[in-house]
């Protein structure tokens, strides 16, 4: 009977691990999503007309959000050049998109281009009209040109 059990308990011990890696996969998908890490990009946006006409002369990547001096996680509006907040801080941006419907903003963290009316991400290196803004925030940024992909 002894060997009966020790039997049946190597012979769960399989099948036991297997059932654990598949809880810690369904777990990490649930943390991560089944398709987390790519968002592509839009190569083109409806709302483009409501881009101020002077994104050459914009504030540094430095300069805190207007509302209250958050130093980080701040966000240019591409259509007034005002410097705001994140939603992960306290969300001025978003609340003046929802005042102004100023819909295109530049994240001075990683210098993606949202639109908040298509809810969806810009190629600022393939939207003709935001290269110019990406460019400079880019230099303001990092003291040099950026690598432009072939597109």
């Amino acid at each position: 009977m002894a060997n009966q059990e020790t039997g049946s308990s190597s012979s769960s011990a399989p099948q036991g691990h297997q059932v654990q890696l598949q809880q810690e996969e369904e777990e990490l998908l649930s943390i991560y999503g089944a398709e987390s890490g790519w968002v592509e990009a839009r190569t083109s946006c409806d709302h483009l007309a409501s881009l101020s006409s002077d994104l050459a002369h914009i504030p540094t990547p430095d300069t805190p959000c207007y509302r209250c001096q958050h130093p980080n996680e701040n966000w240019l509006c591409l259509c007034c050049k005002d410097v705001l907040c994140s939603r992960f801080v306290n969300k001025h941006m978003l609340q003046h998109f929802q005042q102004s419907n100023h819909c295109l903003a530049l994240s001075y963290s990683d210098l993606s281009v949202w639109c908040f009316s298509c809810d969806a991400y810009l190629d600022a290196q393939v939207i003709m009209q935001l290269r110019p803004v990406y460019e400079t925030a880019y230099i303001l940024k990092f003291g040099e040109s950026p690598p432009f992909r072939t597109v």
